[in-house]
């Protein structure tokens, strides 16, 4: 990839046909891993599982290669056709959302250390049932009902459109609808684009990358819980959920190449 321009944008949000996440302020805050237990091992999934991740690494690497034999690939893809590259906005400009699953996506950039990233989310019909919202006495408003919006994970990139890692933020950073981490690990399975809007292939990556870090991605929304948690031990006189000091709550480099190698691994020795 031939990244464009990244340019600090002058312009106002986007006119979208419905609720969209908040954009997030210039990363200037503090990045904060809560100290947990070890990001999961492949060697200690059942089969099932094992078979599960493998089925969605080959996936995610069939569409990379795809999009690389054209010569193109995965933040080209989103980027596709809206010229200048402007930080901080949303791309594509009205984001991607799929209405049968209430899945959503958009690309933008705002770190340091990487090209930009993909936000990923389910909207409140998308949802279990029985999903609450944790209580807040805050003065800031949250989505609800239709318009509840939960955010899953991130995905940091680099300037040839490769993943970098994984990551979760603090509510105030998207403007969600803020639930604990098992509620929202549910949601996981929930996440799917099935449309060819920008582009077929990144839709079908990013949906099995849930699904190929799935048990990483419940890792680190733990740890976004104790990461949030720990803030307002230490910080008793702020709201820990809109407090800017806390922006990235958990994050994980990935390598896609040797995740697999080792999901493979484990698979051929659970085998009798």
């Amino acid at each position: 990839m031939h990244p464009e321009e990244v340019t600090p944008s002058t312009a106002g949000p986007s006119a979208g046909s419905g609720p969209r996440p908040a954009r997030a302020g210039p990363s200037s805050s503090r990045r904060v891993v809560a100290a947990g237990s070890p990001a999961p091992d492949p060697k200690r999934l059942s089969k099932a599982a094992l078979e599960n991740l493998e089925e969605a690494g080959a996936e995610v690497v069939l569409c990379m290669r795809a999009l690389d034999r054209g010569g193109i690939d995965l933040v080209s893809e989103a980027l596709r056709g809206h010229g200048t590259f402007y930080e901080l906005d949303h791309y594509p400009p009205d984001d991607v959302f799929d209405s049968a699953r209430h899945s959503q996506y958009y690309y933008h950039a705002h770190r340091p250390g990487e090209h930009g990233h993909f936000h990923t989310f389910v909207r409140g019909p998308g949802m279990p049932p029985d999903a609450t919202p944790v209580r807040h006495a805050g003065d800031e408003p949250w989505p609800t009902g239709d318009d509840a919006i939960a955010h899953l994970v991130a995905i940091s990139m680099d300037a040839q459109g490769r993943p970098l890692g994984l990551f979760t933020v603090n509510r105030w950073v998207t403007g969600e609808a803020w639930y604990p981490a098992a509620t929202v690990i549910r949601m996981l399975d929930a996440f799917r684009i099935d449309h060819a809007n920008p582009s077929w292939p990144l839709n079908r990556w990013l949906t099995a990358m849930l699904r190929f870090y799935r048990p990483e991605i419940a890792w680190l929304l733990h740890r976004r819980d104790e990461a949030v948690a720990d803030w307002a031990r230490h910080h008793p006189d702020a709201d820990a959920l809109e407090d800017r000091g806390l922006e990235v709550t958990s994050e994980l480099p990935i390598d896609i190449e040797r995740h697999l190698t080792d999901i493979r691994r484990a698979l051929r020795r659970s085998s009798p």
